[in-house]
């Protein structure tokens, strides 16, 4: 199997070559796509395989805080979340990482004090990306230079949606270079599309494929600053992306939906698409994340449930 991106070299040597290679790819079938991610979100789990995906779940989340109110204390405080999430039981799992604007890169890395929580920050002048390019890449550059191990950066969607698909994808090989520290080590790069402003699963499908051919280490589904975010078929259709770009390449991507996933219910749904999808591989935190705040809650009460057999009361979970 070759693990290199050889055989698209010739894709990407031109706006007119990556437009043919784009939309020759296989059109979308939505009505098929939705119902089988539907009929996916109808598995049942249970008991053992129930507290396996709750705890797997968990150790998926990237914590999230990215709002303009946001202070160097509820920074501190979501990455204790992060490392404990439930002190009353030091076997829950930590959270994948915690995701913070850039200027909050340096509060959250020093928070965490070497634990192997990861510090995520947005860049490139999100939510928008409405930014001249040398902005977008300083304020990449900012970010992993105050310690940041992972950087989620928009796409421009309109010069996507203008057609600028070469466009969109040296951005995100200029953020790529970015991401390299002065020691050769780099950040890994999240892609977020902002699926619910693509307008067709086509071109959800073509942003997947430009974000993989230009190096991303995630395609994301969205910022979760608009009104459609993550769902089962948008995301479906990306673990389909990912695991095609690795049958071809050896090449393996993650993948990480983004708002809207509130529940255990939910975080499970998305499970089950990921092992029905994309297989085995992907169901770590390596290469699948969830963006979430309000999810870890319910996670942890679902937790204490199994364990239990009671539900907690509204004190037992913090309020982020």
């Amino acid at each position: 199997m070759p693990t290199t991106l050889t055989a698209f070299a010739d894709v990407t040597t031109s706006d007119s070559a990556l437009r043919r290679f784009l939309h020759g790819l296989p059109g979308v079938d939505a009505v098929g796509l939705e119902a089988r991610a539907a009929s996916l979100g109808t598995r049942s789990i249970k008991t053992t395989a129930k507290a396996y995906a709750i705890d797997l779940a968990i150790s998926m989340i990237d914590l999230t805080t990215l709002e303009g109110a946001d202070t160097p204390g509820k920074v501190r405080s979501l990455a204790a979340k992060a490392v404990n999430p439930d002190p009353l039981d030091r076997t829950t799992p930590m959270t994948a990482a915690v995701c913070v604007y850039p200027d909050m890169v340096a509060t959250a890395k020093a928070a965490l004090n070497g634990a192997a929580v990861k510090v995520a920050s947005v860049a490139t002048a999100f939510p928008a990306g409405r930014a001249a390019l040398p902005v977008k890449l300083a304020d990449t550059r900012d970010a992993v230079a105050a310690g940041a191990d992972e950087i989620d950066m928009v796409i421009d969607r309109g010069a996507f949606l203008a057609g600028r698909y070469l466009e969109t994808y040296e951005l995100i090989k200029a953020v790529k270079e970015a991401c390299v520290r002065p020691d050769g080590t780099a950040a890994r790069l999240k892609v977020i599309f902002e699926t619910g402003e693509l307008s067709t699963y086509d071109n959800i499908r073509r942003a997947s494929w430009i974000g993989m051919l230009a190096g991303a280490d995630f395609i994301k589904t969205s910022t979760g600053k608009v009104g459609v975010n993550a769902t089962p078929a948008n995301t479906l259709l990306m673990l389909e992306a990912v695991r095609d770009f690795k049958a071809q390449t050896g090449i393996q991507i993650g993948v990480k939906p983004a708002g809207g996933i509130r529940t255990t219910k939910d975080a499970i749904k998305f499970l089950v698409l990921v092992n029905e999808t994309a297989g085995e591989d992907w169901l770590t935190n390596e290469w699948f994340r969830f963006g979430a705040s309000s999810l870890l809650n319910d996670l942890l009460m679902q937790r204490q449930k199994l364990s239990t057999g009671r539900y907690s009361g509204p004190d037992y979970v913090t309020v982020d």
